[in-house]
C-alpha cells in the first residue's frame, strides 16, 4: 500500500481535506522563501485540526539547528524532513525521525546517499532544478532510481493525478509526496484534486496487488 504525504499546506480546510481524503502524512513548509512558508503560529493552528493517524512533517532547509528546535517545541512534528545540504550529523542531532530529500538527476549515486544517510526513515527523491530546494512542480526521469535501495523511497517532483499511477507503477515506492500536483494556487490547496490524486493511488495500488 502506496502511503500518500500531501505538502505545503497553509489552511486548516486543506488539513482536513487531505485527512478525510485518506492522506496518510501533511507536510509543513518551515523556509521563508517557499510561497507555501508557514510561521509557527499558522502550523499551531494547523496542527490542532490535524485528526489523529494523520503524521505531522516539517520541512526545513539548511535552517539553523535553533529554529528547527524551536519549531518543535511548539508544533507537535512527528517527522522532520531536510531539503538541502544537511549532514547526517546535523539530521541525526534531533533525536526525531527524519526524512533526506535528494534532488535527483544524471550523476548523483542514490545507493551512495542511502548509505550515507542511513540513519534516515527514508530518502525522498525529487527533481534536481537549479537553486531551487524543491516545490518545483518538476517531475524527474524515474528510470535513474536504483530497483533496490536500502531506504524507503519517498517519490516527489511534478506528480499529480495523470502520472501518479504510472510512477507508481514504475517505481513501487514507499509513499509518494505531492504538492503543486494538487493545488489551486501556491499554498491553495484543491480538495477535488487531493480527492483525484488519492483516488489513482488507490486504484493503482488495487491492481498491482491483484
Amino acid at each position: 500500500m502506496t502511503r500518500i504525504k500531501i505538502c505545503g499546506i497553509t489552511r486548516p480546510e486543506d488539513v482536513l481535506a487531505a485527512a478525510q481524503c485518506g492522506a496518510d502524512a501533511i507536510g509543513l513548509v518551515f523556509y521563508q522563501r517557499s510561497p507555501r512558508q508557514v510561521s509557527i503560529a499558522q502550523a499551531r493552528q494547523l496542527a490542532e485540526v490535524l485528526p489523529p493517524f494523520v503524521s505531522l512533517v516539517g520541512l526545513f532547509v539548511n535552517a539553523e539547528a535553533a529554529f528547527v528546535r524551536e519549531v518543535m517545541a511548539s508544533v507537535p512534528l512527528d517527522l522532520l524532513q531536510f531539503h538541502c545540504d544537511e549532514s547526517p550529523e546535523y539530521c541525526a542531532q534531533f533525536d526525531r525521525p527524519y526524512l533526506k530529500a535528494i534532488r535527483v538527476k544524471s550523476g548523483v549515486d542514490l545507493l551512495q546517499c542511502a548509505s550515507e544517510f542511513s540513519g534516515a526513515k527514508g530518502l525522498l527523491l525529487d527533481a534536481h532544478v537549479e537553486g531551487v530546494p524543491g516545490g518545483t512542480g518538476t517531475a524527474f526521469d524515474w528510470a535513474l532510481i536504483p530497483k533496490q535501495l536500502p531506504l524507503p523511497v519517498i517519490l516527489s517532483g511534478g506528480l499529480d493525478e495523470g502520472n501518479v499511477a504510472a510512477a507508481i507503477k514504475q517505481v513501487r515506492p514507499y509513499a509518494v509526496d505531492v504538492s503543486s500536483g494538487v493545488e489551486a494556487g501556491k499554498g491553495i490547496k484543491d480538495a477535488a484534486k487531493i480527492a483525484a490524486f488519492i483516488k489513482e493511488v488507490n486504484q493503482i495500488d488495487l491492481r498491482l496487488s491483484r
